[in-house]
């Protein structure tokens, strides 16, 4: 099949971040290999997707769809009620845009905005696919599981969650291309960490970071007494001005200790990434596959704020692999992270060990193996 055949394209994703960015990655990609490509997305009218997509430059419609609550609280009754109603209405108006755009195909990356488009589509005869980011499939995905014609996931032991692993391909999920721009030596000399000296990178995400930097405040005086390894951390907005009082209350001026960095948000990470010897890190699908496409070695403390306990999901694959120590959140302190850092750190064989086994995980060429993934599904 040539590639002009895929000339109108959906994609339907949202909730977060790591369900939009593989979208966006794709199109790109479509669009260098067929500039006529025209994209639509389709996402839920509240989510992050309605902000990030039209920054990206996409088309972007909305759908009435939410989720559900598990409590009995009355506020969380109501909402309940409301999702009850997107519900019924969100099949009308998936049909409608199907309708409207008249799709090639319709590819879904995750987040309840997906079922109704993907199952819209599937009924009316149009190829789909759904990619999962994360270890173990959501609840989406497991609903579309019989209406997709494939599911791509990221690791070859994501296989043996799904009932139909005959449709399951393992395409890896979409990093930045940025990220593969420089060695890691280049890096260094870009962020002047090219001093011999080791490197540890450490951000949080937004879901129960205030909690993880006050930990963080106690790592960086343990470091700040010797300096032995660059650290750079970010604290997030909210956590950055709180994180510095912290430092200071221990005693630690930052100006004195050139080596360890604390910035608001780490707005170049892929070099920072790249140059990494060491990261700190939640277990988010995408932090997960940047990890494991540049084969660097993390602590990971997963985040037990998220659905169905998805981090330490994705962090144990990565545990069981050899990649990664993770520390659950309820045993995690300053001093413990400080320890396991040193353990790899000073550990030469055991880093090297590491590094090797998130290489082995890693695949750099997950955009293309998804895009010739959708074309098989339009042949």
């Amino acid at each position: 099949m040539t590639d002009h055949k895929l000339s109108r394209v959906i994609f339907t994703c949202g909730g977060t971040a790591g369900h939009v960015n593989p979208a966006i990655a794709l199109a790109q990609l479509m669009h260098k290999k067929n500039p006529n490509t025209q994209f639509l997305f389709v996402g839920a009218e509240r989510g992050l997707e309605k902000d990030l997509i039209p920054k990206a430059g996409y088309a972007f419609k909305t759908v009435h769809i939410s989720s559900f609550h598990r409590s009995m609280k009355p506020a969380e009754i109501k909402h309940n009620l409301v999702s009850v109603c997107n519900l019924l209405r969100a099949p009308h108006e998936a049909r409608a845009i199907l309708k409207d755009f008249q799709p090639d195909v319709v590819i879904g990356t995750g987040g309840y905005a997906s079922f109704p488009m993907v199952k819209a589509a599937a009924k009316a005869g149009i190829p789909t696919a759904v990619h999962e980011s994360n270890m173990v499939p959501g609840l989406t995905t497991e609903m579309l599981e019989p209406f997709a014609d494939r599911i791509m996931v990221g690791f070859e032991s994501c296989r043996e969650h799904y009932q139909h692993p005959d449709k399951v391909i393992v395409t890896g999920t979409p990093v930045r291309g940025d990220f593969f721009a420089q060695t890691k030596q280049e890096a260094k000399r870009q962020l002047g960490v090219d001093d011999g000296r080791l490197l540890i990178v450490s951000f949080w995400g937004s879901l129960g970071a205030s909690g993880m930097n006050a930990e963080m405040a106690d790592f960086l005086a343990l470091e700040a007494e010797h300096e032995p390894s660059h650290h750079i951390h970010g604290a997030g907005a909210s956590g950055y001005p709180k994180l510095l009082a912290d430092l200071k209350q221990r005693g630690v001026k930052l100006e004195d200790h050139p080596a360890l960095q604390v910035r608001e948000y780490i707005y170049d990470m892929a070099p920072v990434m790249r140059a990494a010897d060491l990261v700190i890190c939640r277990a988010g699908a995408s932090t997960i596959s940047e990890l494991t496409a540049l084969g660097v070695p993390a602590l990971i403390v997963p985040s037990p704020y998220v659905t169905n306990n998805h981090q330490e999901k994705n962090a144990r694959v990565l545990e069981t692999a050899g990649g990664a120590l993770v520390l659950l959140e309820k045993d995690s302190s300053g001093q413990e992270l400080f320890r396991l850092s040193a353990s790899v750190l000073h550990n030469a064989e055991k880093m090297a060990g590491m590094a090797k086994a998130m290489e082995n995980l890693g695949i750099r060429d997950a955009t293309e193996r998804i895009y010739q993934t959708v074309l098989d599904i339009c042949k």
